[in-house]
């Protein structure tokens, strides 16, 4: 990010911390004192402050009806990947979520209602700095660069700070902290940007935008120096006091997946999501055997079933996340007329028969119908339960209660497995895939029976459905979507047939067609670029789509 955004995102972080620094405690996260940088728990803090405030909650501009990152960011991704939908026009969300048209059961036909009439035309005309915080594009970018910049700043301080005990385990455990989510975040840019910029300097910018290939490069650049960092750390007692220091204690609880990983669970972590980075960005039809030979030997060494994992929760304070709007889960939790988020029919759809997690977090309602002139798929028949439905041993979606939902900030036992089964399918292991989709479904306590004899085709199927149930409100289902040409113009190949869309007047359509027609990648923002524009040898920063 440019100097004069990076400014003012201090300000706005250092007039917020002292609400939360109590449980949180995060001091001047994006400008530390000497007396809150320069010591053992200054710079611990800081590194707990990168990510936890500046990388998730605090911008120049937030808007409440979306969001913070984990609801806003990738509130949009679920949009897109309709599993969701949203009839707010905040930040565009219900125009950007928004296919071209929809094709009825009668053969009726009906256009995308609101000016411009399409996705790809919208998210160019709305891509404009004049419209601040209202431009949705900047805000994935916004939050990861904040993410990266302070990061920056805590790698230039740590050399200098006197630590106590074993120093050079505590310095290498926060180095390791600092590459790992700075290679979250440029993960998070290539996979969403057409360009994007490296930095490695606090405070201090370029103007040399690469490639969004080369800014997984340089995710991958990152993750590799946390790996290297984090391999003779293994079983190290001040590693994991180190970490469990620099995580908030309020989000650690023992018996889950919430506890500090180890290093080892660590490097999982991180294989999980180079494979992510891979399977993300290419489309199914141009992946290699290559590709699908390294994700198969990152996922076979991803993240096992009771590896610990990082994540969030709310605490009374609401320091990262709140009760209500802290999340994905929260914000569609309840009837759809009274939420933000409404569940998607196509999701609802891709349920197998007899699937306990749709009996235990998803019920029929009264249908509710939005607004047609904000949208033409987004009227929907289901509620997201709040604490389940009671079912033993079945995965709980959502829960409301201080501390009890557990938000997944990375890599997942199921989007490994379900990776792995993806690369097992396209090597020729059929049983195989089928076996990790039946690990991820007996996990989430689905209670289906196990898949035997399938032929290609009809496994590929259960993949693609299992991915959109097992990974629900975790921010995939768009690169999904992309990647398999889901939301590519149906004179293209894309599209979605035999949808279920409930129409302005209650019917139920079983045999519709979508036509998304959506932008593959993001410009980069214009936020951006009207304070930093391309430099000489720049790559391009508008997608030719």
């Amino acid at each position: 990010m440019n100097r004069t955004k990076i400014l003012l995102f201090t300000a706005l972080v250092l007039a917020g911390v002292s609400s939360c620094k109590k449980e949180l405690d995060v001091q001047n996260p994006n400008q530390p004192t000497p007396a809150s940088a320069s010591t053992e728990t200054g710079i611990l803090s800081l590194a707990m402050g990168g990510v936890y405030a500046s990388g998730f909650r605090e911008l120049k501009y937030s808007d409440g009806v979306p969001g913070f990152f984990w609801t806003g960011a990738v509130g949009a991704h679920e949009l897109m990947g309709d599993a969701l939908g949203e009839e707010a026009a905040n930040q565009f969300g219900n125009q950007f979520s928004c296919p071209d048209y929809v094709i009825f059961d009668d053969n009726t036909k009906l256009l995308n209602p609101s000016a411009p009439n399409t996705q790809i035309a919208l998210m160019r005309a709305v891509n404009n700095n004049a419209l601040a915080g209202q431009n949705p594009t900047y805000y994935e970018w916004a939050y990861m660069y904040n993410m990266n910049g302070v990061l920056n700043n805590v790698l230039e301080l740590v050399e200098n700070v006197p630590f106590t005990g074993d120093a050079a385990v505590k310095k290498n455990t926060v180095k390791a902290w600092c590459y790992f989510w700075k290679g979250f975040a440029y993960s998070r840019i290539g996979s969403m940007y057409y360009a994007g910029l490296i930095n490695d300097k606090f405070a201090e910018t370029n103007g040399i935008y690469v490639t969004k290939e080369k800014i997984i490069e340089e995710a991958a650049k990152n993750l590799d120096q946390a790996v290297a960092l984090l391999t003779p750390l293994s079983g190290n007692a001040t590693f994991k006091a180190t970490l469990e220091s620099i995580i908030p204690k309020f989000m650690q609880v023992k018996g889950t997946l919430s506890e500090a990983p180890t290093a080892d669970e660590w490097k999982r972590t991180i294989n999980t999501l180079k494979a992510r980075n891979i399977l993300v960005n290419t489309t199914t039809k141009a992946m290699t055997a290559a590709q699908w030979g390294q994700i198969l030997t990152l996922t076979t060494d991803g993240v096992k079933v009771a590896d610990k994992v990082f994540t969030a929760r709310s605490n009374t304070n609401a320091d990262v996340i709140s009760t209500d709007v802290g999340s994905l889960a929260a914000k569609s939790t309840g009837e759809p007329g009274a939420v933000t988020y409404k569940i998607s029919e196509r999701l609802i759809q891709d349920f197998p028969v007899g699937d306990k997690r749709l009996d235990n977090n998803l019920a029929r309602t009264t249908p509710w119908i939005g607004d047609p002139s904000r949208g033409i798929v987004f009227n929907t028949r289901y509620r997201l339960l709040n604490g389940g439905a009671g079912l033993a041993g079945v995965v709980v979606l959502s829960n409301r209660a201080v501390g009890a939902y557990e938000l997944l900030l990375s890599s997942t036992f199921e989007e490994n497995e379900l990776m792995k089964a993806e690369a097992k399918l396209y090597t020729g292991d059929i049983a195989g895939a089928l076996a990790s989709i039946d690990a991820v479904r007996k996990f989430q306590g689905a209670g289906l029976p196990v898949l035997a004899g399938l032929a290609l085709y009809a496994a590929k199927e259960e993949l693609r459905k299992e991915r959109r149930v097992g990974l629900f409100l975790r921010g995939l289902s768009f690169y999904d979507a992309r990647r398999w040409g889901v939301i590519d113009d149906i004179s293209k190949g894309g599209g979605r047939t035999n949808a279920v869309v409930v129409d302005k007047a209650g019917k139920v359509n079983t045999k519709a067609t979508i036509n998304y027609n959506y932008l593959d990648y993001w410009d980069v923002p214009d936020n951006e670029l009207a304070y930093n524009p391309p430099a000489s040898g720049s790559a391009p920063t508008k997608n030719p789509k």
